[in-house]
């Protein structure tokens, strides 16, 4: 009987595995000395994913500031070039004299042509010329209604250089809210006199878009004289406030009344 109790105890012990660490006593701590590192090394360090991406992003939104203009200029002026071209009578074009395509001939025709209709209609025979065919328009009902519309957004843009009198900011659609406006006329005499309080007139125009828009009459006190010029306050509008003019004198607050 001791035997076998000793050969079951040799056959346990070769089969257990060498160092073997019962599951109730803890594995000793180790004590490998930590070797530090040499302090002029270099330690190696990765760039972050997102910071790589970001310089890229940031690479290519420079590059496309550079090129949209340019290539949006290119292809504007390639646009009215070429449609000007085509309203060159063909007997007159450079592929029917020269068999060769001259871009541009079309818009140096148009200036000539204008400015030869400036230099007659400019006299006394061209000016009755003038008013013997706007009278004969205005015999035309749909005709009659293009024609004057035109030619008075015409005058008011091209004869007078004060069409928009100055670049204001009014509480518009709501209190508390700012628009950028132009004043269009100081006074409206008969909405003036019926409302017994002066009103301007300021014309607010939706961004992109400068030439659309609409009017509307506001008191005078009611508005804020900005020191922007007009041209600054048409890119603004046209590149939906991403271009803001600088503004210097800032010393002064700007006051304005309630209304």
């Amino acid at each position: 009987m001791a035997g076998r109790i000793e050969a079951n105890l040799s056959e346990a012990q070769s089969a257990a595995p060498p160092h073997a660490v019962p599951p109730h006593v803890a594995p000793p701590p180790d004590t490998t000395p930590l070797i530090a590192a040499p302090s002029g090394a270099a330690q190696p360090r990765g760039v972050p994913a997102n910071r790589r991406g970001w310089g890229l992003r940031r690479y290519l939104v420079a590059g496309m500031l550079v090129w949209l203009p340019i290539l949006a200029t290119i292809w504007v002026v390639g646009f009215i070039v070429d449609v000007v071209d085509r309203l060159l009578p063909a007997t007159l074009r450079p592929e029917t004299w020269l068999g060769i395509y001259i871009p541009g001939l079309g818009v140096l025709f148009a200036l000539v042509l204008v400015l030869l209709t400036g230099l007659a209609v400019t006299n006394l025979v061209g000016r009755q010329l003038v008013t013997y065919w706007e009278e004969l328009l205005a015999r035309i009902p749909l005709v009659r209604s293009v024609y004057s519309g035109v030619k008075s957004f015409a005058e008011s843009v091209l004869t007078s250089s004060h069409s928009f009198r100055q670049v204001v900011a009014v509480e518009y659609p709501r209190p508390g809210v700012w628009s950028i406006g132009f004043v269009t006329a100081d006074d409206v005499p008969e909405v003036s006199a019926k409302t017994g309080e002066p009103l301007v007139c300021v014309f607010i125009s939706p961004a992109p878009n400068p030439t659309a828009g609409f009017i509307i009459l506001v008191p005078r006190s009611q508005l804020v004289p900005l020191e922007m010029s007009i041209d600054a306050a048409m890119k603004m509008i046209v590149t939906c406030g991403v271009v803001i003019p600088p503004y210097k004198s800032a010393s002064a607050p700007i006051s304005h009344g309630t209304g």
